[in-house]
């Protein structure tokens, strides 16, 4: 291979800068492929008996990082092609807005308890089937939320942007590539983070899982926490708590924290003294080794994909008789695997449906009301306390600068490692779980209120801003006028995102336990729990449907019609 004049003078000044990127990228790629190996190896359990030594942690933590991007880069994935869909596509929105919404508010156990014996029967005989189990889990956790992000994102991109597309002629891809992407990266990111956070708190159980009688046990910082609570074991429960907040700062620092301070040059506007910095972008950047990689892999591999996704849309748009040919292709290898795992379903649901009687039913609905009334209080308190804050943050750079990272690191925590202290706390006090409940379902989804409502504020354009100070708008009329039209299309995917993860976390938030003392509050979410760990068909099932039944009501009757306001009210164009 030839090297050219520029080549040599990259690496005539390659430096520590570039040993270090590479030193750290191989060796990460070596543990990846380690982990991945582990990941498919036989299935001994003896061999997942987790060990309370400190020592064990940092091979723990490394399993659950990776199954944490893993699911994430598949949420991703989802999230984008979905969301744009469901924004471009009336029908589909009219199909898939509820669907996620109900998906998301499904409990992490019940996708366990649906996708374990599958993915078991798939992979019989090897880790790789509860790996994938706990990816799904995580995957459950982190999905929803960006997805919405994305499609509230794509709803509200002014017209004057989508007509300049059009005038440049830009394709599908080069339209996605170049306006509904980068205008959304803001909204993309922040939600990232917090669904990411949200990973880091169902990751218990997804690595511990106790479904239908059979206990599984993953080794990763979850079953650690997992284990160390069953045992009462204090100082195995600091080590884990420690270890938690070491892996969460240094993702934090190695990774989210370089992508917020890249995701500012796709901001519509902003000064460079108010962006964010990070030292790993800057080394990074300045990285002859990275300008390299760019130069020889990245633009020769993304200039092919692009010519091949050009060719593939100027054939479609010659020939659409061809289109239709590969839609209905698409169709008739859909529609029978539809049917097949539909039948599937139904047989076991049919099952279960005939083993429910009126009481049984309503007992059910009674205590969905209750979770509801705590997740209806839970969205309220979050708002109180979160928009003024998070409006605060997103209009003050400098103030930004500061509680980013807090708020960052705050958010990837996952609360329910203090939830065995707080349930202490509870014992100690008196306080019912009834009403303690809301608490933990506070410190477990009121970042999604607050994210949101940060990157609503860091989109307000600075003309608006300037024009409102202008103005003399003070006080109540300048929020009424200015702040709340501004953010309250994110507000609404933030409280939605935090209607759903408070319905998912009430299983870990109705059952609250510390070694053999175990506190239960009424709810969806307690029965939800019991009726799993029971391996009860019948109950798992009712349950789920409640709950589904609920949020199917609540989004066609409160949360689509906050949308629909969100896009023909306050939408800035």
């Amino acid at each position: 291979m030839l090297i050219t004049a520029r080549e040599g003078r990259l690496w005539a000044r390659f430096g520590w800068r570039d040993a270090a990127i590479f030193v750290a990228f191989f060796a990460a790629l070596l543990a990846f492929m380690h982990t991945l190996q582990l990941m498919t190896s036989a299935l001994d359990p003896p061999a997942f008996s987790i060990r309370l030594s400190p020592s064990a942690l940092p091979a723990y933590a490394w399993r659950s990082v990776v199954r944490m991007f893993l699911a994430y880069g598949i949420s991703l994935a989802f999230a984008l092609t979905m969301g744009r869909i469901a924004a471009y596509n009336r029908r589909a929105e009219q199909v898939l807005i509820p669907t996620l919404d109900i998906l998301q508010s499904i409990p992490v156990l019940g996708f366990v308890s649906v996708t374990v014996t599958g993915f078991m029967t798939l992979f019989p005989g090897s880790v790789l089937g509860l790996e994938c189990v706990s990816i799904v889990a995580i995957f459950s956790s982190m999905a929803w939320n960006i997805a919405f992000s994305f499609y509230q994102s794509l709803k509200t991109i002014p017209r004057e942007l989508h007509e300049a597309a059009v005038n440049f002629r830009l394709t599908p891809s080069q339209r996605f590539i170049k306006l509904e992407v980068p205008f959304a990266m803001t909204g993309l990111v922040w939600n990232s983070m917090v669904s990411f956070g949200s990973g880091w708190f169902f990751l218990a159980a997804s690595e511990a899982i106790t479904v239908l009688n059979h206990n599984y046990q993953l080794p990763g910082l979850g079953s650690y926490m997992a284990e160390a609570v069953h045992q009462k074991d204090i100082a195995a429960i600091v080590w884990a708590i420690a270890a938690i907040v070491a892996v969460v700062v240094l993702v934090d620092q190695l990774f989210w924290r370089p992508v917020v301070a890249w995701a500012q040059k796709y901001r519509i506007e902003g000064r460079d003294d108010d962006q964010p910095t990070s030292v790993i972008l800057d080394i990074l950047r300045n990285s002859q080794l990275q300008a390299w990689f760019t130069d020889r892999v990245l633009a020769p591999t993304g200039g092919w994909i692009q010519r091949i996704i050009g060719r593939m849309e100027a054939r479609e748009a010659r020939r659409p008789g061809h289109s239709r040919f590969f839609s209905l292709l698409r169709w008739i290898i859909a529609i029978p695997l539809v049917i097949i795992g539909a039948s599937l379903v139904l047989r076991g649901v049919s099952l279960a449906v005939f083993s429910w009687t009126l009481p049984m039913i309503g007992h059910t609905a009674w205590l969905g009301l209750l979770t509801l009334l705590r997740v209806t209080a839970v969205v309220i308190l979050a708002t109180i306390i979160w928009v003024p804050i998070g409006v605060r943050i997103g209009f003050s750079p400098k103030l930004a600068k500061i509680a980013q990272p807090l708020v960052q690191i705050g958010a990837a925590f996952p609360a329910n490692v203090i939830f065995p202290l707080i349930t202490f706390a509870f014992v100690a006090t008196g306080v019912p779980l009834s009403w303690g409940s809301i608490l933990l379902l506070m410190v477990s989804t009121q970042w999604y209120v607050l994210f949101n409502v940060i990157a609503g504020a860091l989109q307000v354009p600075a003309d608006l801003r300037e024009a409102a100070q202008v103005f003399g708008l003070r006080g109540w009329n300048r929020w009424r006028r200015l702040v709340l039209p501004a953010i309250f299309p994110s507000w609404v995917t933030g409280a939605l995102t935090a209607a759903g993860g408070a319905w998912n976390a009430s299983i870990v938030a109705e059952v609250a336990v510390w070694g053999d003392t175990t506190l239960t509050a009424p709810g969806l979410g307690a029965l939800i729990t019991e009726t799993t760990q029971k391996g009860d068909w019948p109950g798992i099932i009712l349950s789920i449907a409640m709950m589904c039944a609920y949020v199917v009501l609540l989004n066609r009757f409160v949360w689509q019609k906050l949308y629909e306001i969100a896009e023909e009210r306050f939408r800035m164009t």
